[in-house]
């Protein structure tokens, strides 16, 4: 704790935000922390050297699927504060409430919590990623395992980090504080070690604090990166990072019926908590280690193999409401309480490497991609349920009080007492054939042998004839194919189909039982096509159709959140538009538009067929806009609307639309240091922009703002 209270005390000295990147730029060579060429805002080139996700050096224009990027700078300029914060403001995605304690994120109308990757290697234990050492987020929307592997259904979220510059020396300090009084520090500095090696180190710490009562909590996380030139053509990078978070569990509000239609969230409560102040929080402690290396063979033949291991120590406990609220002569009179703790320590081993080759044969020029993927990974995973002292169940009605008088409980039912093993061995071959000036073909496959071992030392240790050990081994070959038309070098059109699987055991390897043993996993497939147009050089548009399909799956019952159902799959189709770059000289712009339709296909024992698939709004828009007043002065304000949508299947509970404006302004003080200021909710609309349950709706914050600051050197 010694360290985060240091931290705590540096830039608070200074009042912070952001410098923009031209004055960064001057001042320190990469200035927000970011290495000019890495960060390609204007839409040039996805390249293997920048470790991004499409591991081949192609185009964003010649990317035959819908994607999006953020870049540092922007996350610096809307003040962002979380991966959902960035994914409000990116069109065909919705964030999800994750129970309070970890990123949930809904692609095309499916849900995850595994789908994230860091530089292309996956990191899909259930955390909040911070944002401290980020040079841009990569959003790929669409199934695609031969890039990525198993998951994926709907997208992925790779975070490409802050890599050691080996050509200038910087340092960025930062600092900002909101009307909660939630306040971030951070640290960013570049030191050239020699004339072929340089050392990066990032730093942040983050008090938390928002609108909730009760609500409280701390993030410290570090991650020092060590880049040597080994030679011309061959490089290592070395990275660390250790993430130690402490917060609370906020569930958010339950539901209640209001004229006999679906149920909506409950209303004039926005800062009351259901749960236990004291007994409601998540902690975790990660350690990641990455190493790289990069070869260049020849001008035609280059390659990198990365090695990583993670380790993750994660708990949360928590209290929330379970059922809709009991109206007694309309007044709300009673709330019934659940709750649990559970326990995840996770240790994985990934090595990835990948062979990217540029030739011609007979007049048609071959982008080739050869790669494997081998990992291992080890989780424990306990739960145990609560009981109260004053009925010996787990779920108990308490009179309505503001705050909740919670009654004596305690956590000694276990439920569950899980280990599972997986290993997994994947190779892959992609090839992008320039078939004449105006048409190129991607095609490609991958193989995947995924293998889990699972004991239930609960079911071991009950006396019964089954030994609770249960294992699976799935091998599956996914496509992925598009054609690209290019009537000019500034426009593509493109068709696309892709596929992926996921293992019957689902993202988090807690699910699989003797019943599910004989059950293959459940496959995705994603067509789409799209336009994308380089309008300027500066400013490009682009527009995708798709249709996702999604085979036989799980969910909780809604009626017993114990109990799981079998959805016989579901379909979204959709429309997705995105304009970005800059307008004028004084104007920049980022605009998204998503149109999805999610229809669920069939429920076993249930009458949900035709429903609505969970928490799909029909329509998402989002719109910022920067003007630049003078050297000194701009300005900037945005918009996002989500509409209405139903949290699950049954479609029991109705979420409402809205619609929430932000603004900021930026003043330059000196070529080292800016102030900004960002207004979060300017209208102070009364929301709820996620959900987990049809009894745990967040509640949107009202109007705030955050004064924050920069100074580079």
């Amino acid at each position: 704790m010694k360290a985060k209270t240091v931290l705590a005390a540096l830039p608070l000295l200074l009042v912070s935000g952001l410098a923009n990147a031209e004055a960064e730029n001057a001042a320190a060579g990469d200035g927000a922390g970011t290495e000019v060429d890495e960060i390609i805002v204007k839409g040039r080139t996805l390249s293997i050297d920048k470790l991004n996700s499409v591991k081949t050096p192609t185009p964003i224009i010649d990317v035959p699927q819908s994607l999006s990027i953020t870049t540092s700078e922007q996350i610096q300029q809307q003040s962002f504060q979380s991966i959902g914060d960035v994914l409000r403001y990116t069109p065909g995605l919705s964030i999800s409430q994750g129970e309070g304690h970890r990123d949930a994120i809904i692609i095309r109308g499916i849900q995850t919590t595994a789908d994230f990757f860091v530089d292309g290697i996956r990191d899909d234990v259930q955390y909040y990623r911070p944002l401290y050492n980020v040079a841009q987020i990569e959003v790929l929307r669409g199934s695609n395992a031969l890039l990525f592997g198993r998951g994926g259904g709907g997208g992925v979220i790779n975070r490409v980090q802050k890599q050691a510059n080996l050509d200038s020396q910087f340092t960025s300090l930062s600092g900002g504080i909101d009307s909660f009084g939630s306040y971030t520090t951070s640290v960013d500095t570049n030191y050239v070690t020699s004339d072929n090696s340089a050392l990066r180190f990032n730093v942040y710490y983050q008090s938390l604090e928002n609108h909730r009562d009760f609500y409280e909590g701390e993030s410290f996380a570090i991650n020092p990166t060590f880049k040597l030139a080994l030679s011309d053509v061959t490089t290592a990078t070395f990275s660390y990072e250790y993430i130690d978070d402490d917060r609370g569990v906020d569930r958010g509000v339950p539901s209640q019926n209001v004229d006999g239609g679906p149920d909506v969230p409950l209303a004039g409560y926005d800062d009351t908590f259901f749960g236990s102040p004291e007994q409601n929080f998540t902690t975790i402690e990660a350690n990641l280690f990455r190493a790289r290396l990069d070869h260049e063979f020849s001008e035609a033949l280059r390659g990198n193999v990365t090695a990583q291991f993670a380790d993750y120590d994660k708990a949360y406990q928590n209290l929330y409401a379970s059922e809709e609220v009991v109206v007694t002569n309309g007044v709300f009179s009673e709330v019934e309480l659940d709750g649990y703790v559970d326990k995840t320590a996770r240790e994985n081993m990934i090595i990835q490497a990948n062979l990217v080759a540029e030739f011609s044969t007979g007049g048609i020029g071959h982008t080739l991609l050869f790669g494997v993927e081998a990992g291992d990974q080890e989780t424990e995973n306990s739960r145990r349920d609560n009981v109260f002292a004053a009925n010996g169940d787990d779920q108990l009605f308490i009179p309505f009080t503001d705050p909740l008088q919670i009654p004596a409980f305690s956590f000694p039912n276990q439920v569950r007492d899980r280990a599972s093993a997986v290993s997994f061995a994947s190779i892959y071959l992609q090839d992008q054939l320039d078939l004449t000036d105006n048409f190129k073909l991607i095609a490609g496959l991958r193989y995947d042998e995924f293998d889990i071992d699972v004991l239930d030392i609960i079911e071991q240790n009950d006396g019964d004839a089954v030994d609770g050990r249960f294992s699976r081994k799935d091998s599956e070959v996914t496509p992925r194919y598009g054609l690209i038309y290019k009537p000019a070098e500034n426009v593509s059109i493109y068709a696309s189909y892709s596929e992926t699987f996921l293992p019957r055991s689902g993202d988090q390897f807690l699910t699989l039982t003797l019943d599910a043993e004989s059950t293959r996993p459940q496959f995705f497939e994603n067509k789409e096509v799209g336009v994308k147009w380089d309008l300027r050089e500066d400013l490009s548009l682009a527009a995708a159709l798709f249709e996702l399909e999604r085979e036989s799956y799980t969910s909780v019952d809604p009626e017993d959140p114990a109990q799981l159902i079998i959805v016989e799959g579901s379909e979204t189709t959709g429309f997705e538009l995105e304009l970005a770059g800059r307008f004028t000289d004084f104007w920049t712009i980022t605009a998204g538009y998503a149109n999805l339709d999610g229809v669920v296909l069939r429920v076993d024992g249930s009458g949900n067929s035709g429903n609505v698939t969970r928490q799909t709004p029909d329509s998402m828009f989002s719109i910022w806009n920067t003007f630049i007043v003078n050297d000194s002065v701009s300005f900037a304000f945005g918009a996002n609307y989500q509409d209405s949508f139903f949290i699950r299947e049954d479609n029991s509970v109705e979420v409402p639309s809205y619609t929430r404006v932000d603004a900021a302004a930026y003043y330059q003080v000196t070529d080292r240091l800016r102030l900004q200021v960002n207004v979060e909710n300017l209208l102070d609309e009364d929301y709820y922009p996620d959900a987990h349950s049809n009894d745990n709706i967040t509640t949107g914050e009202p109007a705030n703002a955050r004064i924050t600051a920069i100074y580079t050197f």
